[in-house]
């Protein structure tokens, strides 16, 4: 039986476990958190992964747990409504389309494989050495095994990556926003709604889960020249930064959630990035989901890449005899949806971020005469048309 070594258990790498015993291999994940995160913000599940999930059945599970928005509030500077609309109408939403949050997704993966998968929590890879017959890894807590693939699905800033294509900076196109994600008292009595505050170059957001729940999902974004790269790995310094550009703001909330992430202990900092590869694999080790192709949030489909990224990497996996032969046809049937879907946003241009008067000035005339839903994201949500390896 082949043996595989995913590193990662956010979605992109419990789904590819999934298939992948479903196809017959022996498959370990390897994640460095303690645990499986739970909860979360709401993430999005559409066009061709739409297909994934119902594959692997867990659509009615994931119907139950649709996260029932009913409008995005976009706010003046002082406060007042700039104008309230259906979140449909922003993000080419169908009535099929899913909002979950991303901990019911994680957990309904893992209820489909949590028998048939060795979970290692608090670890990652160390190293990695690759010979003709399989791959030899120390982990970082000083276990050394080795396996017949590995596959990073380790995120935006893979480790697994770095090991198989070096440092990063040459494959992050930086799209020029960082932001900061957190959990926040729900003091203005939100319901299935999000609020959304700018001015040029930051915007503050709230989101409401359910029936006015005691606590919402706060973000804080910033426009900057330059990817703040080094705050990511530490949490003061994400705090600093994120106040030094909101400091002089004292309209609507902003006081109170600059204070509320100062105290905060889920904070979640991150720039807002793309990662182009020229290659997904290398050797025996290949690579899925935000960690070989990451689209940033702004496209609203990292989630929906993951899931069709891993169904697709499996199927290739389980119809070839000859791994290097599987990561090619895996890259052939996945690189164009995902171009497709990468190219939704480009640099400095994030519609819903303005970064100057001049953009959020026609930000706003846009969203006052908004009736239709964007027909490019949704064509490209549903590019793909999946394949069948059974």
């Amino acid at each position: 039986m082949t043996s595989v070594l995913i590193s990662g258990a956010s979605i992109a790498g419990p789904a590819l476990a999934y298939w992948l015993r479903r196809y017959g291999y022996d498959v370990t994940i390897v994640e460095k958190s303690g645990s499986l995160r739970g909860g979360g913000y709401p993430i999005d599940v559409r066009g061709t992964a739409l297909d994934v999930v119902g594959r692997m059945g867990l659509s009615p599970a994931l119907r139950a747990a649709h996260v029932d928005t009913r409008r995005i509030t976009f706010l003046e500077p002082d406060g007042s409504i700039l104008t309230s609309l259906n979140p449909a109408t922003l993000t080419g939403d169908t009535e099929h389309d899913l909002e979950i949050r991303r901990g019911d997704l994680t957990a309904a993966i893992f209820g489909t494989i949590r028998d048939d998968v060795e979970l290692i929590f608090d670890d990652s890879i160390a190293t990695l050495d690759e010979s003709d017959t399989g791959v030899d890894v120390v982990f970082a807590g000083g276990s050394r095994r080795t396996f017949d693939l590995v596959v990073g699905a380790d995120g935006l800033h893979s480790q697994t990556r770095a090991l198989i294509l070096g440092p990063e900076a040459p494959y992050h196109r930086y799209l020029g926003y960082a932001f900061a994600g957190f959990g926040a008292p729900n003091h203005l009595g939100l319901s299935h709604e999000g609020v959304m505050w700018n001015v040029p170059g930051r915007t503050a957001a709230l989101y409401a889960v359910g029936d006015r729940p005691e606590r919402v999902h706060a973000f804080l974004n910033i426009s900057l020249a330059e990817p703040p790269l080094d705050a990511h790995r530490n949490p003061a310094e994400q705090r600093k930064l994120v106040a030094s550009i909101f400091g002089d703001d004292h309209e609507w909330e902003i006081p109170r959630l600059l204070a509320t992430m100062q105290e905060a202990d889920d904070i979640f900092f991150d720039v807002v990035s793309q990662i182009h590869l020229p290659r997904w694999s290398s050797g025996r080790v290949a690579l899925v989901g935000d960690a070989a192709y990451a689209p940033s949030f702004l496209t609203g489909q990292g989630t929906s890449l993951a899931l069709v990224g891993a169904y697709l990497l499996a199927g290739a996996l389980a119809t070839h005899d000859d791994h290097a032969a599987a990561f090619e046809a895996y890259e052939q049937s996945a690189r164009g949806f995902v171009q497709l879907n990468q190219a939704l946003v480009s640099e400095g241009e994030a519609t819903m971020f303005p970064s100057t008067p001049e953009a959020l000035a026609r930000r706003n005339d846009l969203l006052r005469g908004l009736t239709e839903i964007p027909s490019d994201a949704e064509a490209a949500h549903s590019a793909l048309v999946l394949p069948a390896f059974e």
